[in-house]
């Protein structure tokens, strides 16, 4: 016997889920498919499909919360779903300012955003993508060996309802081609790597120009020297950029705000970084790769500037954190199956600023331009940032020679102050940023 449609499924598993003693319940029904190749030295080393179907169910019983999940679908097994769920519920500690939102703050409308493409590639368009890519990657002159190539494809579709009234539903697919490659030879070998990733195919760079950028910097890499320690500006290739508004994001993270555990606890309505910069969070971008209509707890989804004017203008909130911090939340939960929601930005970026990447370099008489990042030295707490780079080394202006084996260090309060954005802003990622100088970093051999 079929299954019924997903927001009907869920309608029933709420249904059994108060039958069962549940005051409030809300449950997630998660449909992926995903095909996956890669190839080395034109060698198919995997093509493997998947396909999973999901589903979390939570219940509150008071002020106490409980989270199941099951791929089982039969009547059977969501009615016990549903009692499990409630008996865990009833055996756990109360949480305060858990709970589902309010009727009235539910989205009412679910708005189409252009996020799906319907086009599902074949095996073969997949293993056109990863040779095509692997193939120019290694004719660049200098690439002696590949790591290999991968192309993906993957579909999601989600449905959420709760006892509050909500129910909603939306869909999202990406595709990605990538390449990693080696230059030189012995031990004086280098590896670099490109890769993009589109929402539709279509949008899908030319996987020949994702792998002969990736043998580009490969050889570029060649012979690289160590950086003597100094406190000089540090310039940011995009493809690591958005590291810095990643640490950024977490530091607003309104559950690690409410915890006490971020450096920014205490700084929402200040400055934290230059005057003119803004960072926001859309997650109604078009084609983006993070896009959806609500959250994951059925509030409607909005564009929101997290930092405007370098000031620390919200916190990312969902609603536990919100009611912690006695606000609102701003619709910012995500969640799985597997659990609770918690507060995560979607398609996050600081704004371009008003000068090319070619001046802002010209700019900078002695300097590090980083192109990869190593390792996560991070203290979210004191801000306190120490991470593993390689790069070029800047002299007058120009990427002079490449250099490796060395630590950027720095404090992030002041690092966000020191910002300098380049015009070069591409939306290529979940998150994302222009070309970025940080002046007055440290810069250490390793």
């Amino acid at each position: 016997m079929p299954n019924p449609p997903p927001l009907e499924l869920l309608a029933d598993l709420l249904k059994r889920a108060k039958a069962a003693g549940a005051d409030a319940a809300d449950a997630l029904y998660a449909e992926t498919d995903a095909l996956a190749h890669g190839q080395r030295l034109g060698k198919i080393e995997k093509l493997e499909r998947a396909e999973a179907r999901d589903l979390g169910l939570r219940v509150f019983v008071g002020k106490r919360q409980a989270s199941v999940s099951s791929t089982e679908l039969a009547p059977a097994a969501l009615a016990a779903l549903a009692e499990r769920a409630v008996a865990m519920a009833r055996a756990v500690p109360e949480d305060e300012f858990c709970g589902l939102a309010e009727p009235g703050e539910i989205a009412r409308t679910v708005p189409e955003i252009d996020m799906f493409d319907p086009g599902e590639p074949t095996a073969e368009d997949l293993i056109a993508r990863a040779r095509a890519a692997e193939e120019a990657a290694r004719a660049v002159s200098g690439v002696t060996n590949s790591e290999g190539a991968e192309a993906n494809w993957g579909a999601t579709r989600i449905w959420l309802a709760a006892s509050n009234g909500f129910a909603g539903h939306y869909r999202r697919s990406s595709h990605s081609v990538s390449a990693s490659v080696l230059a030189g030879t012995g031990t004086a070998m280098e590896r670099d790597y490109e890769w993009h990733s589109a929402v539709y195919g279509r949008d899908l760079e030319d996987p020949a120009a994702v792998g002969r950028r990736a043998g580009e910097r490969a050889v570029r890499r060649l012979n690289p020297r160590k950086a003597a320690t100094a406190k000089v500006p540090v310039v940011f290739d995009p493809r690591v950029s958005n590291s810095i508004v990643g640490h950024l994001l977490g530091a607003i993270n309104g559950a690690s705000v409410a915890r006490g555990t971020s450096f920014l606890k205490d700084r929402l309505g200040e400055p934290v970084m230059a005057p003119g910069l803004r960072v926001v969070d859309d997650p109604m971008r078009p084609r983006g790769l993070r896009s959806k209509p609500f959250d994951g707890e059925g509030l409607a989804a909005n564009r929101l500037a997290v930092v405007e004017d370098g000031r620390l203008a919200t916190w990312l909130l969902d609603l536990r954190s919100a009611r912690q911090l006695k606000m609102k939340s701003n619709g910012r939960a995500s969640r799985g199956t597997g659990g609770p929601p918690g507060p995560a930005s979607t398609n996050a970026y600081i704004d371009k600023g008003a000068i090319s990447r070619a001046d802002l370099l010209r700019g900078v008489e002695r300097g590090l331009y980083v192109n990869e990042m190593i390792g996560f030295g991070v203290s979210m707490i004191t801000g306190d940032y120490s991470r593993g780079a390689t790069g070029f080394w800047i002299e007058n202006g120009e990427l002079a020679y490449p250099v490796s084996e060395i630590t950027i260090a720095g404090n992030l309060k002041d690092m966000f102050r020191a910002i300098t954005p380049a015009d070069d802003l591409v939306f290529r990622h979940g998150t994302d940023a222009p070309t970025l100088r940080i002046d007055g970093m440290t810069v250490a051999g390793a």
